[in-house]
């Protein structure tokens, strides 16, 4: 179907969510996709953080394929062989005791927002059931995680919001004027991701860690867009040497299949009883194949890989006329520059290159399988654009 054919069908029955690119991608190999029109484009966006291991890859199609062979969907009210594999994989990597799975990164929060919720219930019954997000942050689209998402430019129109739920300035002092005792978790994300790609603190983050576990307040690590080798640890939270209570992921898990997790640790591992939660879908065999296969390979040698793939991807974006700043960590990058992000965005899917935008930054969030070739080819063409 070419491209004109598919843009009339999707503008009179598709919802009107989307302000799409004109580009329509039929295929591809690593981090070099193929539109309808056999026009190759270099990927730095990874359907946002998603096709970590980027596009064809061999051995995910595999265990895809092979499970698919097998049963396609199995209810949770049945035992799940890809599932158990998947929760021992990531609780061993992560050192977590248990996993809940839902769909989407979204409902991997609502799932910690509620544990958090019960947590502080079950200890001290009520007034005690307010969540604290980070200003700039984004936690996902239902009401809940709206309400919980620090930027005012995504609440409009959907009030009123989930009661309980704030958001604060990156400081203990207005964290805990946020909570005024009646705090039962602080969520954060240690790159927000839709507000610029800006790393935390290191110092305020280990000072909220302190301060949570002081006050037996849950630290949540919003993991869906940074987590899953994305920064050259497993989840970005290692680099800041702290253990929260939970852990929620989801874009680059399954490798391009739906799928969100909800980590607990020692506090939470026993908050949720049967029929407090569930999901149809969540834990699904085929997502969960999947996302073996791309847990077993973020190893430790992959991820010293990719902490040398950042660097020297940074390293020459820091050195291109019209980048005024790089900001993030590991291969999660912010771009500051002279030009508006989406006039940058605009003119690279021109000239063959897939780049996103975060408010006043251009965002690059490339497969973690690049090659060298690969990025030099985005790089002369971000040059290009940038100093055109």
């Amino acid at each position: 179907m070419k491209l004109e054919e598919i843009k009339e069908l999707d503008s009179k029955y598709g919802a009107k969510t989307f302000s799409r690119f004109p580009v329509a991608f039929t295929g591809g190999k690593n981090a070099t996709l193929v539109d309808e029109a056999g026009k190759e484009y270099i990927d730095f966006g990874s359907g946002i953080a998603v096709n970590i291991f980027g596009v064809n890859d061999e051995e995910w199609k595999n265990a895809v394929v092979s499970q698919l062979n097998q049963i396609q969907h199995a209810s949770n009210l049945y035992y799940i062989e890809s599932q158990a594999r998947l929760s021992k994989l990531l609780c061993e990597r992560a050192g977590a005791k248990r996993v809940f799975f839902a769909n989407s990164g979204a409902e991997a929060n609502e799932c910690a927002f509620k544990t958090a919720r019960k947590y502080a219930f079950q200890k001290y019954g009520e007034g005690r059931a307010r969540i604290i997000s980070l200003k700039d942050s984004f936690h996902g689209r239902t009401l809940f995680t709206l309400t919980a998402t620090g930027q005012d430019c995504f609440h409009q129109y959907f009030d009123p919001f989930v009661p309980e739920v704030t958001s604060a300035e990156a400081s203990i002092k207005a964290i805990e004027s946020a909570g005024d005792g009646k705090a039962c978790a602080v969520v954060i994300e240690c790159v927000q991701g839709e507000s610029g790609v800006t790393a935390l603190d290191k110092e305020f983050v280990k000072e909220l860690e302190a301060y949570c576990k002081k006050n037996d307040i849950l630290l949540i690590c919003d993991e869906v867009q940074c987590g899953n080798g994305r920064t050259g640890k497993f989840f970005a939270y290692e680099h800041y040497g702290i253990k929260p209570d939970l852990v929620t992921t989801a874009k680059g898990i399954a490798g391009g299949l739906p799928l969100g997790a909800c980590l607990f640790y020692e506090k939470t591992e026993n908050v949720l009883c049967p029929g407090d939660h569930g999901s149809t879908f969540g834990g699904n065999p085929v997502a969960c194949a999947g996302a073996c296969n791309i847990v077993e390979r973020l190893t430790k040698e992959f991820l010293l890989e990719v902490t040398g793939k950042a660097e020297y991807l940074r390293t020459k974006l820091s050195k291109i006329d019209g980048v005024k700043r790089v900001t993030g960590m590991g291969l999660m990058i912010g771009l500051e520059t002279d030009k508006p992000p989406k006039e940058v965005a605009t003119e690279c899917l021109e000239r063959g290159l897939l780049v996103l935008t975060a408010h006043t930054r251009v965002r690059l969030l490339p497969p973690l399988t690049i090659t060298k070739t690969e990025m030099d080819e985005g790089l002369a063409i971000l040059r290009g654009v940038l100093q055109k």
